[in-house]
């Protein structure tokens, strides 16, 4: 009798879950029910977990703040750049061989502009707003596999980053009023007038 080899059967995936290529982008809820709108039929809705909701319902950013990364993710899906994992905005050029609309080209111009805020696009909160609010990774996975300066981050910092990078996102935009720029020392006092010399006595 001739030995059959077992084959390995690989596990089939669980499709009621997400997937680890799913939870590599961030949580999801737990599943709801709820009915089809088109079939009326049952079914079990997960709804991804939003990095930047939770910050704004933890207090960690200010409604100004979220809508500030609203319009950049607006813009960064009308420059069409969802695809790009990292691309510096200024070597884009105008002319190539897919054709840019007006539209595509104002919206990366945004980007352009709106990056540079924040120190630019090889800079901190560049990258962080790049993956973050551009691409919706989550803040751990750029912290970890991206991070900043060809090194991983540590979670909580590049959540720091991203608070920083929103409230100049949020200032850009004219959502919060501009602070002054630059240290200007208080005004010199004036010098306490001298006391008068007291007359000498008359004898």
């Amino acid at each position: 009798m001739t030995n059959k080899r077992k084959r390995g059967t690989t596990p089939r995936e669980d499709l009621s879950k997400p997937s680890r290529w799913r939870l590599q982008h961030g949580a999801v809820t737990p599943p709801e029910r709820g009915a089809d709108p088109d079939t009326g039929m049952p079914v079990l809705r997960r709804r991804a977990v939003d990095t930047l909701g939770m910050l704004l319902e933890n207090g960690s950013i200010t409604p100004e703040m979220h809508d500030a990364a609203a319009i950049f993710r607006a813009h960064f899906r009308a420059a069409a750049l969802d695809g790009m994992r990292t691309m510096p905005l200024i070597r884009i050029p105008r002319s190539t061989s897919d054709t840019l609309t007006e539209r595509r080209v104002s919206a990366r111009e945004k980007v352009s502009a709106a990056i540079a805020q924040v120190g630019g696009m090889m800079s901190p909160g560049g990258m962080c707003l790049w993956h973050v609010v551009g691409l919706e990774c989550s803040i751990r996975e750029w912290a970890m596999q991206e991070g900043w300066n060809g090194r991983a981050l540590v979670p909580a910092h590049g959540q720091g980053i991203l608070v920083c990078a929103l409230g100049a996102l949020a200032e850009h935009y004219g959502l919060t009023p501009r602070t002054k720029r630059g240290f200007s020392p208080p005004a010199p006092s004036a010098p306490a007038p001298s006391p008068e010399p007291a007359s000498a006595s008359l004898s």
